[in-house]
């Protein structure tokens, strides 16, 4: 069993977890509104737009070159891609400044945080927790998200779709290039870091949706 069987097998109750979020099963199979397409993409600008940053602080305090060449290709790859969220917005007839000035949800603001946090004070190889689950779950159900919000909102268009669609079935390349990258990890303490931090973040991510989803209870409630 490779590192990356191990891991997977080892996050599997907090994948679950995260997967059975009402608001991310709802999502798979209904779609959603637009206002709440606009929060969740929202809420996405805020942690992508320090992705870039994330792997440069995790390039800068490792001494493993492998890990590091393995950072700047990354650093390559998600540079500049909270525009294309911006962009979304705008294809959907949302206004981006708001979204650019109030900041992220509480959820949001905690784990970009502790990325910050566990990079810094923990291990650079924190990191890799934050990329297993963040482009793990967009690989596995952006492409379905996607596809229930065109039906549900009745559009045949892919305007608004741009970062759902770069990061579903087309980043494939970038699970295997992650698969291949933590596979050449034989210290059980770096293994261990990354598969803690990957649980750490499949929490702190899930928070982003359940918090979206009560925002959305609250509303019908009113």
């Amino acid at each position: 069993m490779t590192f990356y069987d191990v891991l997977t097998a080892e996050t599997s109750k907090e994948r679950e977890s995260f997967l059975n979020i009402p608001l991310v099963k709802n999502a798979i199979r209904d779609g959603a509104p637009l206002s709440l397409y606009i929060d969740f993409l929202s809420e996405a600008y805020h942690h992508v737009k320090h992705t870039f940053s994330l792997l440069a602080l995790a390039a800068s305090k490792t001494r493993d070159e492998r890990y590091q060449d393995a950072l700047v290709e990354y650093m390559k790859e998600e540079r500049g891609h909270e525009k294309w969220i911006l962009d979304d917005i705008r294809d959907l007839g949302g206004d981006v400044d708001p979204v650019v000035k109030r900041g992220p949800g509480m959820p949001c603001r905690i784990m970009v945080g502790y990325a910050y946090y566990a990079i810094e004070h923990v291990s650079p190889y924190a990191m890799l927790g934050s990329v297993h689950v963040l482009e793990g779950m967009s690989v596995l159900l952006a492409d379905r998200v996607a596809d229930a919000m065109k039906a549900s909102l009745g559009t045949h268009t892919e305007a608004g779709f741009s970062y759902l669609r770069s990061h579903g079935s087309l980043d494939m390349e970038h699970v295997a290039f992650f698969r291949k990258l933590v596979d050449g990890f034989e210290d059980p303490q770096a293994q261990r870091i990354i598969i803690e931090s990957s649980r750490i973040f499949y929490r702190l991510y899930g928070d982003i949706f359940r918090d979206l989803g009560a925002n959305v209870e609250l509303q019908h409630a009113a």
